[in-house]
């Protein structure tokens, strides 16, 4: 179950009650996939099936079942998406509800944990205004975020599920960084960031590799890593800069993190199709 913020277990740690909505059939144009899944509460959801009237009459009938403890503990809905029930996407989708006992528990606690571990991994390097505002934005999506800082103050405030890490060394986490990481390089310190940079464009395994600035810090890090770092011009190809892109002109930290998080995600997509498709080749 693909979520962010809150986790799993947090969220059935805190429900006493709780069923689990899955997606087990999905024909023609529909929401979501087979597969799609989320949790419902008696207060409160985790996930989605598509939103919509589909998702309200399932979280309905979710909440009916967990308010009967004589009725189904499992039901399985037919529902055409059509103007019966105020959708027009024109399929139809069969809906599984369980209510979940603690077998059921426990496999979807080992189950998302697993799944947690198999997302893509991207390094914030500093947490100043941009690198909170980042944090922010990626903690929403389907990513496992790390922020490393030099400077204990920086990492205070940062959102729920942002791993943080305070090192005299940051560019030493570079290395430790797993395959297809994205390496967002964003310091209180330009030739830090330089040395960051310069450590990640040594990886050739890496899905993204990014540094706040402008056009002139980008040429001003091209002379020092080709004369000083021993750097090639194409690494210096694969570097973004400024992060975000030039389409939108607002400088404020949210608009520029909303920027970089879906050039991000565009990064880390690829890279998952090349890989996937190298190794299928193979």
């Amino acid at each position: 179950m693909a979520t962010s913020g809150q986790s799993v277990e947090t969220f059935l740690g805190a429900a006493e009650r709780g069923a689990l909505v899955t997606v087990a059939r999905a024909k023609g144009s529909t929401p979501r996939e087979a597969g799609a899944q989320m949790l419902v509460s008696p207060a409160a959801t985790l996930g989605t099936i598509g939103g919509g009237q589909l998702e309200f009459m399932a979280i309905d009938q979710a909440r009916q079942m967990l308010a009967d403890d004589r009725g189904p503990r499992e039901l399985m809905l037919d529902v055409p998406l059509g103007p019966e029930i105020g959708q027009c996407c024109g399929g139809r989708v069969e809906v599984l509800i369980r209510v979940i006992d603690e077998n059921l528990r426990t496999e979807l606690v080992r189950e998302a944990a697993v799944e947690a571990a198999r997302l893509p991994q991207v390094c914030l390097f500093g947490g100043g205004h941009v690198g909170h505002a980042l944090a922010a934005a990626l903690a929403l999506l389907p990513v496992r975020v790390t922020v490393v800082e030099t400077r204990a103050e920086a990492l205070e405030g940062m959102p729920d599920g942002i791993e943080t890490r305070l090192t005299p060394v940051p560019e030493e986490m570079v290395q430790a960084a797993p395959a297809g990481a994205a390496m967002v390089v964003l310091t209180h310190d330009h030739a830090l960031d330089f040395l960051i940079v310069a450590e990640a464009l040594k990886r050739d395994d890496v899905a993204y590799v990014g540094m706040i600035g402008s056009k002139t810090k980008k040429a001003t890090f091209r002379s020092w890593y080709l004369k000083s770092a021993d750097g090639d011009e194409r690494d210096i190809d694969r570097l973004v800069s400024p992060i975000g892109g030039e389409a939108v002109k607002d400088k404020r930290p949210a608009v520029i993190a909303a920027m970089a998080a879906a050039e991000i995600m565009a990064a880390l997509a690829a890279h998952a199709d090349a890989t996937n498709g190298a190794t299928v080749a193979g």
